[in-house]
């Protein structure tokens, strides 16, 4: 079970696709990669960086993953703790923009503890926000980064790269 906090600056998508990867790396280590995947959104998320393209996720990805899109974030902290108590869910990725009231320190306890009850795995993006008070288990910072320069054309755009921070883990060492 793990709840990972991660912070994103901007609408360039780069947290999404890195909670993607991140998501998608736990689960092959679990062997829990045929299972859906929960996706919540609360309204300013979606206005900020839009919703899921399924055509442009992995094939072994789009079929799997249950979009939900809410108005406000009370609403989508009650989707993903509802996720989370799901069995038949092996992940659950969850987008808040900025900092809202709902979000206070008791909500991720209850987000934390509801996924160390059930053994599942949320992934929290933060769009535009500060790192407040916190029980996230992980905290990210993640940005884009250029990518890589592509081995069969050098105008073209490469694989995706991120640049990541891990500032806050319990048993794990800040880094980058």
């Amino acid at each position: 079970a793990c709840f990972a906090e991660v912070f994103a600056d901007g609408g360039d998508g780069g947290g999404t696709g890195a909670c993607l990867a991140l998501a998608g790396q736990a689960l092959r280590q679990r062997g829990e990669e045929g299972r859906a995947l929960l996706w919540v959104q609360d309204e300013a998320s979606i206005r900020l960086c839009g919703r899921p393209y399924r055509p442009g996720l992995p094939s072994s990805l789009r079929h799997r993953i249950l979009h939900v899109a809410v108005k406000t974030p009370a609403d989508a902290l009650f989707a993903l703790e509802e996720g989370l108590r799901c069995r038949d869910l092996a992940c659950v990725l969850g987008e808040i923009a900025g900092n809202p009231a709902a979000l206070s320190f008791t909500a991720s306890r209850r987000l934390a503890l509801a996924a160390e009850k059930h053994g599942s795995l949320l992934f929290l993006l933060r769009h535009d926000a500060r790192a407040d008070l916190s029980a996230a288990r992980l905290r990210w910072r993640m940005r884009s980064a250029p990518s890589a320069l592509s081995p069969w054309d050098r105008a073209a755009p490469g694989r995706p790269v991120w640049a990541a921070e891990l500032f806050r883990a319990r048993a794990h060492a800040p880094g980058e």
